[in-house]
């Protein structure tokens, strides 16, 4: 440690930052102040990162955050201080998260809707001065609770109308083809084989090659092109799979045809959009002890 205090009051008095006036310098008198600038040093490892990747500053603007780091020091123990930067910190988490969070929910990808930030920030600071003029806690807990689901679901069926409307007409139109039975609540399936073999239960392990297709045709899923049928409890998947898979004996290879409030519903899942109805080749292999 001498020689690394030697080293650096041989270099003389340092300075962090040309561009930052207020950026405090570095003195070295003693082994305490090459132990406290070392410190500094070893702390700031993966700072750049976790600032541009987990915070989502731009790299440019690092001097910005440095200057933000030296008035956060040099505020001390100053109380008002302290309270203004931990609101800055929550004012920030509002609209860079809790913001962002919730247009996803609502909006989806699309980029030309949000919601008003405002309002969020104005019922913030009314809840937290208790102001129950517009909502109590209360209230605002049971309008969310009650509301929520509902306005996503309104602006999911808004943007993915067609979506729905499509799937709808395409099992409409498999609805008429001879060569399909009808398994109930609005699922179909076409035999390209029947097996003999034992018929799973809900809670039955199964072993399954299948491949799923979106209604244009789309492959999103299959354990074909992997080369690896899976295993797993026959209601540990889509409704539709759970209704297909305890009428299958096995041995059965099946086409099969799920209106989307027995596949994915309103969610959204990889290329699976909201609202879509899906069609799977569902081979059964196993079931059982024989499904491993």
């Amino acid at each position: 440690m001498n020689k690394i205090v030697l080293s650096l009051a041989a270099a003389g008095t340092l300075c962090l930052g040309a561009c930052m006036p207020s950026a405090p310098t570095a003195q070295f008198n003693d082994s305490l102040d090459s132990l406290a600038y070392s410190l500094g040093v070893s702390q700031s490892q993966g700072f750049s990162g976790y600032v541009t990747h987990r915070l989502n500053i731009d790299s440019t603007l690092m001097e910005e955050v440095l200057k933000g780091v030296v008035d956060g020091v040099n505020a001390g123990d100053d109380k008002k201080k302290a309270a203004y930067y931990a609101g800055l910190q929550v004012g920030q988490q509002i609209s860079q998260q809790m913001a962002k969070q919730i247009n996803y929910q609502v909006f989806g990808d699309d980029s030309t809707q949000t919601i008003n930030v405002d309002n969020i920030v104005a019922g913030f600071i009314a809840g937290v001065k208790e102001d129950t003029t517009l909502f109590s806690q209360e209230a605002a807990v049971k309008y969310l609770e009650a509301n929520m689901d509902a306005i996503i679901a309104r602006n999911k069926a808004a943007r993915y109308g067609d979506n729905k409307a499509a799937g709808e007409a395409y099992m409409a139109e498999i609805a008429q083809q001879d060569s399909v039975q009808s398994l109930g609540d609005g699922i179909y399936y076409k035999v390209l084989t029947m097996g003999e073999g034992e018929i799973p239960t809900d809670t039955s392990r199964v072993k399954v090659h299948y491949e799923g297709t979106l209604i244009d045709g789309t492959v999103f899923d299959s354990s074909y092109q992997r080369n690896a049928p899976t295993t797993f409890r026959a209601n540990q998947v889509i409704a539709g799979w759970t209704k297909a898979l305890c009428q299958m004996p096995v041995g059965s290879k099946w086409i099969v045809y799920i209106p989307y409030d027995q596949a994915y519903g309103e969610r959204e899942a990889g290329k699976i959009k909201p609202y879509s109805a899906l069609t799977f080749t569902i081979e059964l292999l196993g079931t059982g002890a024989n499904a491993n």
